[in-house]
Parts: C-alpha cells; structure tokens; sequence
C-alpha cells in the first residue's frame, strides 16, 4: 500500500511540475509612456556622435538608469581611426547584465545608440553634413530595451540577459560599409563565441507607421528565431510585424552571427526620415515600440517559447 502510494505521490508530483513547464507566463505591462520617455532622454543630449559631449553624457545617463535598476553595467572601451578626418575616435559600448542564474542560457539584445554625423538623405540639402538626433535610428532601440531592462529587473525571467549598447553603427559614409557596424564589431571579436543562445537586434523601431519584415540574413541565419517572432508578433495581436521577407540589411546583427552568434534584426527600413533632418521624436511612436517590446517580452518570459531557438 505504501509503495503504491509512493508511486501515484511521485506521478503527481512529476505531472505537476511538467504542467509548471510549460504553464504560459504573462510578462509584465511594457510600460510604452516610459519608453518613449527615454527616447526622448536620448534625443535631448543632441546628436549622439562617437566622441561627443552628447555621446558621453547619454552614455553617463545609460549607467545611472542600470545602477537605479540594480544592474550590473560594464564598458568596452576602445579606438578608431577615421580615415576620413585622419584622427582616432575614442568610442564605447555599454553593457548591463542580468544574471538570473550562472547555469541558465544567456541571451544578447542589442541596439546602437549613436547618431550619424551626417544627414545624407536630408531633405534639406543645407543639413546634409550636419549630425542627426537619430530618434528611430538608434534611440529607439534602446529605448525599448531600457524599458525592458526595468521590467526584467523587476520579475526576473529564467534566462540570463546581456543589454549591449553599442558606438559607432552609423559612422561610415554612404557606401562605405566597412566603417558601419563599429561597436557590434568590437563586441563579436572579443570571445563571445560559444556565451550565447540568440540574439536580437532592435534598430529603427520608433516609426509611426511601423512596419518590420523578416530580414533575410536573419532568416538564413537564425530562422527558428525568426519563425517565433513572427508568431509570437500575431499571436498578440501587435501591430507593425509583416511575416514575409523584404530586404537583406547590413546591421549590428552580422556581427554576431559571424561570431557564431544566431540572431535576429528587428528593423523599419521603410522608415520616411531615415538618415535625415527629421528622425525627431514627433516622428516616432510609443505605440511602436510596445508592439516591439512585448513581442520580445512574450519570448524571454516563456521557456517553452526561447527554448525553440536552434
């Protein structure tokens, strides 16, 4: 009678916790107003140039948010040389960490938080060699990882999370993409081959009228990743995710899938004010980056949704 009960005990038992398994978490309320008040954080410091008073005041306002938030925060220092003004641009990346658990995966969400030095798409020619504020391009991305940063602070998921913001993305002139990428670049060479599970990138994602198709080097390289997103993305019903693919886009995420790294660019390429006078933030959307973050909220709450991720 003992061993039988024993035995039911430990079926019970073994049920239960595999219903825990695979039990659906609800994240915690992405708070949108919050966000795109750090948009507009960023944007207020003025054109955030590698090597600017601008740059390094955004980046001073990055780790008080992470020390207010209790999380770790570290830098990555380092030098380049810009064939175009013949000088060394001193340039930064900032990475918060959450660890839940030194056993668990770790993921890396990453976006640049640089503006470009010129506006070459400007609509007014008299601004095409001034910087931009760089509102969806670049401060955008952060913004929604910030907020998520706050609430992962909070309720901490089962993953252990790298926040990397990076420098220099948007340095380069047109056409001369190997002076893009600067900061993502100096991240992937320095051993992150083997640290990661997935990554995700989040660039341009503060547009209006938002609109985030599949990118192809993401489908080649991370596709179940890709797949979830997207489901995920009509499983909530949020705006602004297209599921199918339109462009192939040299971004921040090439360099971590080179490093081995699978991961997925979460980009508006269609955005009207890209790379000109008018990337402000009457030009972007709270509204966006919730739809944005929520998607990837969903993933990194739910086990049984991340650990899909090949």
């Amino acid at each position: 009678m003992k061993t039988t009960l024993l035995v039911i005990t430990l079926f019970v038992s073994i049920s239960f916790v595999a219903c825990q398994s695979d039990t659906h978490i609800t994240p915690p309320q992405f708070n949108a107003e919050r966000a795109f008040e750090y948009l507009e954080k960023q944007v207020a410091f003025g054109p955030r140039v590698p090597g600017s008073k601008a740059s390094a005041d955004c980046r001073e306002f990055f780790y008080q948010t992470f020390k207010e938030l209790q999380i770790p925060v570290d830098s990555q220092n380092f030098v380049f040389f810009d064939p175009y003004s013949q000088k060394n641009i001193p340039m930064v990346n900032v990475i918060g960490s959450i660890i839940t658990d030194p056993d668990a995966p770790t993921i890396v969400l990453m976006a640049h938080y640089d503006s470009r030095p010129r506006a070459d798409h400007a609509f007014d020619k008299q601004f095409e060699d001034k910087p931009i504020d760089g509102a969806s391009d670049g401060a955008s991305g952060v913004a929604a990882l910030l907020e998520l940063a706050h609430i992962f602070s909070e309720v901490k998921p089962e993953l252990n999370i790298d926040f990397v913001f990076v420098d220099g993305e948007d340095w380069g002139k047109s056409g001369d993409i190997q002076y893009y990428m600067l900061g993502s670049k100096e991240f992937a060479k320095r051993g992150i081959r083997g640290k990661y599970k997935f990554g995700i990138v989040l660039d341009l994602i503060g547009d209006k009228d938002l609109t985030i198709y599949r990118e192809q080097y993401s489908e080649d390289n991370a596709k179940s990743l890709n797949d979830l997103i997207f489901e995920t993305a009509k499983k909530l019903n949020v705006h602004g995710f297209i599921d199918s693919i339109k462009y192939a886009i040299q971004d921040d995420h090439l360099s971590l899938i080179l490093a081995g790294v699978p991961t997925v660019d979460l980009i508006d390429f269609d955005y009207a004010y890209w790379h000109t006078e008018h990337d402000t933030p009457e030009n972007c959307s709270a509204e966006s980056l919730e739809s944005v973050g929520k998607v990837v909220a969903e993933i990194i709450y739910n086990k049984s949704l991340w650990q899909k991720v090949k």
